[in-house]
Parts: C-alpha cells; structure tokens; sequence
C-alpha cells in the first residue's frame, strides 16, 4: 500500500462483470502511469444490473475510448428512445417517457404548461402529451435517427437515445479491450482481505490457492457481497424498503420477434413489474416484485406467461435490498456498482450509477496518499445522487391510481421523502419544476412525463391564462403535425440495425431530410 506521502501507483479491481470492466476501462484509458489489475472468479456468477441505459452512458463510452459502433455489434445492442409504462396509472392506460426535449417552449412558457391549459379549457382539442416529443413518436412508429443539429429548428435536432446491451457480452468486449491496455486479469476467488493492523487499510487480497494481490487503492466491483467496503471495512448499508417494497426480481431471455422496438416497455404487475428489453438477439425480460406480497411460483407462471417469443431458459431469481451504502469511500476502498447500493431498474440508472461512480473516482483520484476532504465530498456527492435517483422511482409507484391489490394499494397511500413531498407540491401549484443541483440527473422533462403520464393532476402556470384558446390549440397542434411528419420519415429501427458498419466511428447524422418546425414567430409570441 502507498505510504501518506507517496502517490497511488496500483488500482486493485475486486470483481468483474459490468462495473468491474467499466471501471478498468475508463482507468485504463486515462492513468498511464498506474497499474491496474482486476480479480475475478469465473465460479462466482455476475448479476445483470440491467441490459438497458440511459443516453449518458454515450459519455461513458466516449471517456473509456470505446467505439460506440464496435460496441453495438459485440454486445448485440439495440437502441433506446425511452421507456413505455403501461398500466402505471390504472389499467388500460400507457405513456412513454422519453429522452429529450419535449416540443418547443412559447417564450417561456413550456409544452406541458400550454398542454395543461388547453386540457383544462379546450380537452377534446387536446392529443395525449406522447404526440409532442420526437422521441416519443418515434417509439410509437419503431424508427430511429441519430440526433442532427445543422438544423436546429428540427426535431431530429432534439433526439436523444441510450442502448439496451447484453450485459455479459458488453462487460466481455471491455476486457478485451482493458487487455489490450495492460490491464492485468487475475483468476481467482479471494478468501481473505489483509488489512494494516495500525490504520485499517486494506493491503492485499489473498486468493483460495494463496495467491496474493496487492494494492494502494482498492476498487470494490464485488456485488451485492460488498467484500470490502462491508465484511473488511464494516460500513453499513441503509435500506429504503418502506418506499421501494420491492426485493426481489426473476429473469428470463426469449426469442426475438419483430419489430425490434426502440424502447423499453415496463408493465405494472400484481406486485412489482415487468420489463421487457429487446435486443438483436433476444428479449430481455424479468419480474420485479416484493416478495412478502407474491410467491416466487406466482412470479414464474406471469413472467413466463406474458413473453413475447419462446423462452430460451428457466426464470434466474435475483435477490437485492433497495438502498445505499452508507459510505462509498472509505479509508482506501472505493465502491462502485451493487457494492455501494441498489435501486431497482425501473429508469435504466444501474449502470449509470456505476458510471457516475467512475467519473467522481477519477475526478477525485487521490494524488499524494487519502485526503480526508476528497473522501468526504466523494460521499457527499454519492449520497445525494443516490437520494436524488430513488425519489424519482419512488414517484412511480405514489403516483397511481391502480387499486385493488395489496402492493399497489400501500405504494398509493404510503408516506414518502419531504424532499420528493416538495416536488409534488410545486408541481401540484404551477406544473413548474427547479433542478436543486448540477448533479441532479432527471431533468424536467422527465419528471413532466412520469407524472402526467400517471394522471398527477396540477395546474398550468398561471401566465397561460393570458394565451388565447386559438393560439393554445394551434400552437400545439403545430407541434403535433411537425413531429408525426419527421417522425414518418426517419429510418425503421431495426433495419437501420442492420445496416450499421460494425467498427466505424458513429456519424450522428439524421438518415432521413430534414423538415422544419411549422411555427411561426407570431404564433410563438402569442398573448
């Protein structure tokens, strides 16, 4: 272990699989002057934090020097527009939450404040609020563009999208390129964690055959066991089941069918949910549900019921307590992944948060031993994110209407965070939204999404009373018609899959031309 006046010169990975080949991957790329070795034991199974993500693991890729193109093929991706909630409301209804911009804004005035007004005063003028994203349209219609902003007045312009990726084969494809690198491989499942008798520092990690792997600083990628930050540093973990009931979740792949949809799909269940990831290959799918109110046997028989294609193996239980470590940066052990906590897959931030949990590391790399104030603000920064995440999936399960059974009967009426009671009461007075902070990460346009498309009722900003009826309508209709005849012309999803090179450099151009947003300057100015 580094001496306090001396730099960290090796980075020690506990565990692969998705978190563990990020982090080195990123290291990698970045710390030439530092040795990083990986542990791993192929006899010890690595649990999918989940197959789909959000648009900012395109940062992630562009900072490990990844090519995003290469990456598509070898982990049989597809693309991701957004999420389709179906029965969250109530049964029988849907929406999409969709990555991007939501339409355009009249002055200041943003769509879904205009949309509020206009469902309030003119209702049966009104589409659903889907019809004023690009994104959302898109899913609707299966196609795909990347985002082109020479016109920024297009919608294309506006498009975001994520991957759903086979975990397996994306955390395969980093280690060979971590390989490549230096990156050194160590096979083996470790049996002891020596620590310094004087400071608790974690020294090395002795493996089951008594091989010895040493470090300065240790990266904990070790799971839902936490072998370091955990059993050998003893931080405690506080657990979030009176909001999130959820604790357990069974997976199952199935045949692929067609179309291969841009989107992921969550389906509100008897006692959790279930989601559905397409992939070039296959189908992800799996049941996420609290098991004090369903039994597994139950969750199997609906799982495997509601597949879309053939199974192609018997349901894999995953169990996981909602929640966070309470540190995860402690003496010279960071942990990244399950290891410093786990919230369950509805909004795709597993890997995000693994992702996030490598930005700080190497944003706060320690340079000269560990300061105290790099590992308070590492915390600090964690702890929010963690916090900030879990009130947005708390929102989706407060905000229903669905009644009748236990589960969703307790989410409906339970107490939740002052810091998300907040959110609920300013959106409730204005429909209006504030970031509280930079590191904030759902912006407004998802919080408006999830909570119209769930039936919370609000009011419009008071300044809409001064919009006529006429302009409301065609403002918004504008909006429609624009999106729906760009959406018709972008590219279907899954044949533009087929067409991508497999090693390329991505080019972000949109595949089909351009058409302009319909609204005038007038109309935009409306009063």
């Amino acid at each position: 272990m580094a001496a306090a006046d001396q730099p960290v010169r090796k980075v020690t990975i506990v565990g692969g699989g998705t978190a563990g080949w990020m982090t080195a991957a990123v290291l990698s790329q970045w710390l030439s002057k530092v040795e990083i070795t990986l542990v791993e034991s192929d006899e010890i199974g690595t649990i999918g934090v989940g197959e789909a993500t959000i648009p900012h693991i395109r940062n992630f890729l562009a900072l490990a020097g990844i090519d995003a193109l290469k990456m598509i093929s070898e982990s049989k991706a597809s693309f991701k527009l957004g999420i389709e909630f179906v029965n969250w409301g109530a049964d029988g209804e849907r929406y999409i939450h969709g990555f991007g911009k939501i339409g355009r804004d009249m002055l200041w005035l943003h769509p879904h404040q205009l949309w509020l007004a206009a469902k309030a005063r003119v209702p049966e003028k009104v589409l659903s609020f889907d019809h004023y994203s690009i994104n959302c349209v898109a899913c609707h219609k299966n196609k795909f563009a990347f985002p082109d902003t020479r016109n920024r007045n297009s919608p294309v312009a506006d498009m975001e999208y994520a991957y759903h990726f086979d975990a397996s084969l994306f955390a395969r494809y980093l280690r060979s390129e971590c390989e490549t690198r230096g990156v050194k491989r160590v096979e083996g499942r470790i049996n002891e964690v020596i620590q310094n008798p004087e400071t608790g520092f974690v020294e090395k990690v002795r493996l089951t055959d008594g091989r010895e792997v040493e470090g300065d600083l240790f990266v904990d990628c070790s799971g839902m066991r936490a072998l370091l930050i955990g059993d050998a540093l003893g931080i405690g973990y506080d657990n979030w089941n009176k909001w999130l009931l959820c604790d357990r979740a069974q997976a199952v792949p199935c045949a692929s069918v067609s179309p291969i949809t841009p989107y992921t799909r969550s389906t509100a269940k008897k006692a959790g949910w279930q989601w559905r990831i397409p992939l070039q290959h296959r189908i992800g799918n799996g049941y996420v549900y609290s098991s004090d109110l369903i039994s597994d046997e139950e969750v199997a028989e609906s799982l495997l019921r509601d597949l879309d294609g053939e199974a192609m193996a018997d349901p894999r239980p995953v169990r996981f307590a909602p929640g966070r470590r309470l540190k995860s940066w402690e003496k010279n052990v960071i942990a990244i992944g399950l290891s410093s906590g786990f919230l369950e897959p509805l909004e795709s931030t597993s890997i995000h948060l693994i992702q996030t949990g490598i930005h700080r590391l190497l944003a706060m790399f320690p340079a000269i031993g560990f300061n105290r104030a790099d590992i308070d603000e590492y915390n600090r920064q964690a702890r929010y994110e963690y916090e900030d995440v879990r009130d947005f999936i708390i929102a989706h399960y407060k905000v229903t209407r669905r009644s009748g059974d236990p589960f969703w009967d307790h989410v409906r009426e339970m107490d939740v965070p002052d810091s998300l009671n907040e959110r609920f009461d300013l959106f409730r007075s204005s429909g209006r939204f504030f970031k509280h902070g930079a590191a904030e990460l759902f912006a407004e346009e998802s919080w408006v999404q999830v909570l119209l498309g769930q039936g919370f009722e609000m009011h419009a900003d008071p300044v809409t009373e001064f919009v006529g009826d006429e302009d409301l309508v065609g403002f918004l209709q504008d909006l429609a018609d624009t999106i729906e005849e760009v959406a018709d012309g972008l590219s279907d999803h899954g044949e533009l899959l087929r067409q991508l090179p497999s090693s390329t450099p991505p080019t972000e151009v949109a595949s089909s031309p351009q058409v302009s947003f319909k609204i005038s300057y007038d109309r935009a100015n409306a009063s």
